[in-house]
């Protein structure tokens, strides 16, 4: 009897037995359900559980918690798919925005209104939408998989409504700062750093993961092949692919530039001899004083940031910018500066020229105004 009245029981409590199969054993295994309700409740509860048992869904219930399942994707999962700076990520947002809230509930009890409740909690403490949609796509890839072991028969997070991500004003040097900052930049000793960066476009972890087996003097090129990346805990480092494989990129480099690495490397080759057996060759192009990795927070605060303070006092620049903002430079001033939005793409590794167009869209119109000159200039300017 699959539908049954609970005995001893109001008329409105019904019991669902849907039969599973039989152990190893060869004992009958079931799924019960009682529902509190109608008669056609039930029904519709048994004709859901029979259509996913069919189609190979398992449907016992589970007293597995969110947290539980988390450990297990990400041991099973997301660990050898994931670079190891992204798991570490993943597991950090899981960690302080997602298993405190929602953690102990029952995965097969976890609703849409529970992950929307999460979001709108994490929005109240003044978080970012960036990182409220950051942490639903952990969420949701977590649950995606759940989806495809058949734990879960939908995944929660596709029904929730995610906050929308203001963009943030894009901050680029003008080719008058650009210059300036070199040249308060010349008298520092990680001057051919900034430059390089500037030139390049590359990323930070790309540049101080540089080996000198990646540049080429005769070609005058440099080959992206790895980012430097540091644990977030405990410290350590390790060199790995880029961000991704269009980020594995080969370069060409200003004269100026190639100039200043030459003797860069003169001046490295003679403090390595002159501090013998302590240094620590690691290849980088650019290391500390015993040759290990620099950090990008010190390269920062000690070198960059003092730089830029300055320049500000003095009126030089409009407001201080990050680092990763000479990356933003280098493709602002070719953009600006008519170079094919494809050889920009290029060069900074994105995956798309899409990508490069969304985010520089603020050039675009400068673009657009030098193509119609061009227009004129090419099919009406003779009529005039």
């Amino acid at each position: 009897m699959p539908i049954y009245k609970k005995k001893n029981k109001d008329e409105s409590v019904w019991v669902v037995r849907i039969f599973l199969g039989r152990d190893e054993n060869g004992k009958q295994k079931f799924h019960k359900k009682i529902i509190k309700g109608t008669k056609k409740e039930a029904v519709t509860y048994e004709t859901k559980k029979l259509r996913e048992r069919d189609l190979g869904i398992s449907i016992e219930s589970t007293n597995t918690t969110l947290n539980k399942y988390l450990d297990e994707w990400l041991d099973k999962a997301a660990k050898h798919r994931l670079r190891e700076r992204t798991f570490e990520d993943y597991k950090e947002y899981l960690k302080r925005y997602v298993r405190h809230v929602i953690g102990s509930k029952k995965l097969c009890d976890l609703k849409p209104l529970d992950i929307q409740k999460l979001y709108t909690d994490l929005l109240e403490r003044n978080l970012s939408a960036r990182t409220v949609r950051y942490a639903h796509a952990v969420l949701s890839s977590a649950l995606k998989q759940a989806v495809k072991w058949q734990i879960l028969v939908v995944n929660p997070c596709d029904a929730v409504d995610l906050p929308k991500q203001q963009r943030t004003e894009m901050n680029a040097l003008t080719p008058a700062e650009a210059t300036k900052f070199l040249e308060a930049a010349r008298t520092d000793k990680w001057y051919v750093i900034f430059s390089l960066a500037l030139a390049t476009g590359m990323r930070p972890e790309e540049y101080l993961g540089l080996q000198w087996k990646d540049l080429n003097f005769d070609t005058g090129t440099m080959i992206v092949r790895r980012a430097l990346v540091w644990k977030r805990k405990g410290g350590g480092w390790s060199l790995q692919e880029p961000k991704t494989s269009q980020s594995r990129r080969t370069i060409p480099l200003p004269v100026s530039v190639l100039k200043e690495l030459r003797e860069h490397r003169r001046k490295q080759n003679e403090e390595r001899l002159s501090i013998g057996a302590e240094y620590q060759n690691n290849d980088f192009i650019f290391a500390g004083e015993f040759g290990t990795p620099i950090l990008a927070s010190n390269l920062f605060r000690r070198h960059f940031q003092p730089i830029i303070t300055k320049l500000v006092e003095e009126g030089k620049l409009k407001k201080k910018i990050r680092l990763y903002d000479l990356r933003h430079s280098c493709a602002t001033l070719l953009l600006s500066a008519g170079e094919n939005p494809k050889v920009v793409s290029e060069r900074l590794g994105h995956a798309s020229i899409i990508l490069t167009l969304d985010v520089y869209s603020h050039v675009l119109p400068d673009m657009q105004k030098s193509a119609t000159e061009k227009i004129e200039k090419m099919l009406f300017s003779k009529n005039m």
